[in-house]
């Protein structure tokens, strides 16, 4: 009888053993965190204004963690394939994704088999967007308001450009155009270096970007019209808001950092604290300043609150404009 209690305790205890040691050797994995590079995928092209700020907060996040920060470019779809590949990874913390706004559109103008709010770990805010519409120097557009004149009286006829469809550019130029009563033709790049290019090449008659456009507009080769914020930008204070014109239209999208779902919290403590650190840093202040961008930071816990509430504003925007899957 008692050799059949302690065979009948073997399947226990070594089933106790086991996740004993799978405690042990996560906790291990996370003491050890990071012992490799780490990986940033942005969902935008080499050399625009997302871009060259992740560079160089990279670069002050490795010398943070005693690790390479190597920053990866997944350009297209609005910027939401970043997000959408930490589906497949693994949430061990050396596979992050930047998260813009159109991530939270997803599920709304498309199908999906994931939710952005459930099916990512957050770690950081980081920053957000000055928005602008800029046109050539040589337009005949002047002004925000020639700009709205025009498309009246030519239906269609004026195109913009921005970094993709189902991007913030692309749905607020589409909720200006409903609010205004005027219909715009969109032509969705890949990313902003390819947008001002067009536009700077004539290919479109304007676009609506992140301040990539900021040195064309210094060196002369583009006029801005409108920025998007609650106030002016005090880089182009000429630039009047939509507010201001009455739109009633205000616009920053802050983004941030997420990893797979499932990412052990101890990992993304660390994380957070060395990515917290590293765009405090005066150099990422700046650079993010010579786009027109301001850091924006949020905690974990508030960056996952917002996200949720952000979610959900998206649906009421989408909806009214009839942007949603039916």
């Amino acid at each position: 009888m008692f050799r059949h209690k302690t065979a009948m305790l073997a399947p226990a205890l070594a089933l106790s053993l086991g996740a004993f040691a799978f405690t042990a050797h996560a906790a291990s994995a996370a003491d050890n965190f990071p012992n490799r590079p780490i990986h940033i995928q942005i969902g935008f092209s080499p050399g625009g204004s997302t871009d060259v700020p992740f560079r160089v907060f990279a670069e002050n996040a490795a010398k943070i963690l005693g690790q390479p920060v190597i920053i990866e470019n997944k350009p297209g779809a609005g910027g939401v394939l970043p997000a959408q590949s930490m589906q497949n990874a693994k949430p061990d913390g050396y596979t992050l994704a930047q998260v813009p706004l159109p991530v939270f559109r997803m599920k709304y103008v498309t199908k999906v088999n994931w939710d952005p709010v459930e099916d990512l770990d957050y770690v950081i805010g980081l920053a957000g967007y000055t928005f602008g519409v800029v046109v050539p120097a040589d337009s005949p557009i002047q002004d925000m308001q020639g700009y709205l004149d025009y498309a009246k009286q030519n239906p269609g006829k004026l195109t913009y450009g921005t970094p993709g469809a189902m991007t913030t550019l692309h749905v607020t130029m589409e909720m200006l155009a409903s609010q205004a009563g005027v219909e715009l033709t969109h032509v969705p790049y890949k990313g902003n270096s390819e947008s001002l290019q067009a536009v700077v090449g004539k290919h479109v008659m304007s676009v609506a970007d992140t301040p990539g456009w900021a040195p064309f507009v210094q060196d002369g080769k583009l006029r801005l019209l409108s920025t998007w914020g609650d106030e002016r930008s005090e880089k182009f204070p000429d630039a009047p808001t939509l507010k201001e014109l009455g739109l009633g239209i205000v616009q920053a999208s802050p983004f941030g950092l997420v990893a797979p779902k499932g990412t052990d919290p101890q990992i993304i403590q660390t994380l957070h604290d060395a990515f917290k650190q590293a765009m405090e840093q005066p150099n990422f202040v700046e650079v993010l300043d010579r786009f027109d961008m301001k850091p924006n930071y949020m905690s974990s816990a508030d960056y996952a609150a917002w996200a949720a509430e952000t979610a959900k504003s998206e649906a009421a925007v989408l909806e009214g404009l009839g942007m949603t899957v039916q």
